[in-house]
């Protein structure tokens, strides 16, 4: 590493540290040359190849302003999103590889979305699986339908009173 006071390129490093999240090492340096200390620091790159053959690195912020589209007039917070943004980096890095194919982070996106929010889910999905028509959306509705409640989310009062009356 190449000392950023004197430019020589001989340093030793004197200490390593893991950031928070562990996906970067800081470490701190020590040139010897000039015998000044510095810190540099190591991150992981996870590339996204895109249909047009472009890579570009994983961005959280990308992932946020498209389901925000998505989210738009709905009851999720920046919070909200910044978790979910942070499960679907965990999910494509837990794949093992540095470059993942961006339909594979789309759909990385779609879980973790329909927990979040089903209208937003099915705005994301139509945009992203390319709806063409009104028998698509039904389609989709369809199959949220037969899943069942998300997780996490409490049954709204029309599923408890449907629920209520069928079971008597």
């Amino acid at each position: 590493m190449r000392c950023p006071f004197c430019k020589q390129d001989d340093s030793r490093v004197v200490d390593s540290r893991t950031t928070e999240d562990g996906a970067a090492i800081r470490r701190r340096r020590e040139c010897s040359a000039c015998g000044r200390r510095f810190t540099t620091a190591e991150n992981t790159v996870l590339l996204v190849a895109k249909r047009s053959g472009v890579q570009e690195p994983f961005s959280r912020a990308k992932v946020i302003g498209g389901v925000r589209k998505a989210c738009q007039g709905r009851p999720v917070s920046e919070d909200d999103l910044g978790r979910l943004a942070q499960r679907v980096e965990d999910s494509v890095r837990a794949a093992g590889s540095a470059e993942i194919p961006a339909m594979e982070v789309g759909l990385a996106i779609l879980g973790p979305l329909r927990e979040l929010d089903e209208v937003a889910y099915l705005r994301f999905a139509s945009v992203y699986r390319s709806f063409d028509n009104l028998e698509d959306f039904e389609a989709e509705i369809a199959l949220l339908r037969a899943e069942g409640e998300p997780l996490g989310q409490e049954p709204t009062s029309s599923a408890v009173t449907k629920k209520s009356s069928q079971s008597k």
